[in-house]
């Protein structure tokens, strides 16, 4: 759901990241290698974006165990008939896939209040259709936490879920909560209610991913897919946050560094003019250098990660290199990445996109014509690849 079609008013915090726009030269390699903070680009957009500079207050960390209550729902209109344990057994497998993206490193910890909570109103009147106003939004999560008050300790979780009974056809997909902290907001039990997800019929499409999406967007994620023209031109079926039903949706290394799934020591930087070559493990992998960054201004980076067809992206398309663009002043929706295609001629197969075909094999090499930046796949196999970095 492109999560900024809620938020209406402006965030009352403002935050910086000092981040040095003129990095030191890196020497041919061999040579001493830059920092990966280098490489860290600053949010431009005071929202869901790009930037390792996510506010602490508005998304909630990444890393570590989110205990989450899920709310079921009915209607006036769309009254239950049938169990909450069924609804609860689709979005078990949730925790599990975030488990697996992460390496370990984020955890969800979901309670279900398994009984139907009555809503005060039918389903049709709260407007679930695209631009959903934040304020409409908000007073559905209000009316379903007001009225499972009585039956849950909200102050012991850090989100909701709330699911609707199929019965609900009206309340059609599923926006992410963040709150604003610049309003009163919701509050249970002494605990403000900072994020939640609001799932749709949606949910019985996408099953755990789109869970996983959703939940992404409140630790600061922005979306992939652009909200106009060919959906999934900017990165295809790289990345849950792009096409939640693509075939390779593990997340992209940068987004792994961002959330502190990978540390600083697993990003191999060139800020400025020099050579670099770095030996990466696939992503899907845990251990060893999972991003090289090749940045390209002050907000702009090119970026070379291994992807192999395994975990989460048994399923991928094409295999190897995958080199995408970042620009953390672009806002969600628009384009913050867009993956560089290899062979955009190619006739994909069945069930796959070009842009799915992406992946650079070895001896393949990607230029920039406007900055220089150059990424070539120096080889490849089983265990990884291995890439050269170069800018004048």
């Amino acid at each position: 759901m492109p999560a900024q079609h809620l938020r209406l008013r402006p965030l009352t915090a403002a935050f910086t990241l000092a981040i040095c726009l003129t990095a030191p030269t890196a020497g041919a390699s061999p040579g001493p290698a830059a920092p990966a903070a280098d490489c860290a680009l600053p949010g431009r957009t005071g929202w869901t974006d790009e930037g390792h500079d996510t506010d602490p207050r508005q998304f909630q960390r990444a890393t570590g165990t989110r205990k989450t209550l899920t709310l079921f729902v009915d209607f006036p209109d769309a009254p239950a008939t049938d169990s909450t344990r069924t609804y609860a057994r689709q979005l078990g497998p949730a925790a599990g896939w975030l488990k697996r993206a992460s390496h370990g490193r984020a955890r969800l910890d979901v309670t279900s209040l398994h009984r139907w909570i009555r809503m005060p109103a039918d389903s049709a009147s709260y407007g679930f259709e695209r631009g959903l106003t934040f304020e409409a939004h908000e007073k559905y999560v209000r009316d379903a936490v007001t009225a499972a008050d009585p039956h849950a300790d909200f102050s012991r979780y850090d989100m909701v879920y709330v699911v609707p009974t199929r019965a609900a056809a009206a309340i059609s997909f599923s926006p992410t909560y963040l709150f604003d902290p610049g309003t009163p907001g919701v509050s249970a039990d002494g605990r403000r209610i900072r994020w939640g997800v609001t799932f749709g019929q949606d949910l019985w499409r996408w099953g755990r991913k789109v869970v996983a999406h959703e939940t992404g967007h409140t630790f600061g994620l922005p979306d992939l897919y652009a909200f106009s023209g060919d959906t999934h031109r900017y990165v295809g079926g790289w990345d849950v946050m792009g096409d939640i039903a693509g075939r390779a949706p593990q997340h992209l290394g940068w987004h792994a560094w961002k959330l502190g799934w990978i540390r600083d020591a697993q990003v191999a930087c060139l800020p400025g003019s020099g050579r670099r070559t770095v030996r990466l493990t696939p992503v899907e992998r845990e251990g060893g250098t999972k991003i090289a960054v090749l940045r390209t201004g002050g907000t702009t980076a090119y970026v070379a990660e291994s992807r192999r067809a395994e975990g989460h992206d048994r399923n991928a398309c094409s295999t190897g290199v995958l080199i995408y663009k970042v620009d953390s002043a672009a806002e969600t929706g628009e384009g913050p990445v867009r993956v560089m295609n290899a062979d955009p001629s190619t006739t994909p197969p069945t069930g796959c996109t070009p842009l799915d075909q992406a992946a650079h094999a070895p001896g393949r090499t990607f230029t920039d014509p406007d900055t220089g930046a150059r990424i070539t796949v120096v080889e490849g196999g089983r265990k990884g690849d291995t890439v050269r970095l170069g800018r004048p």
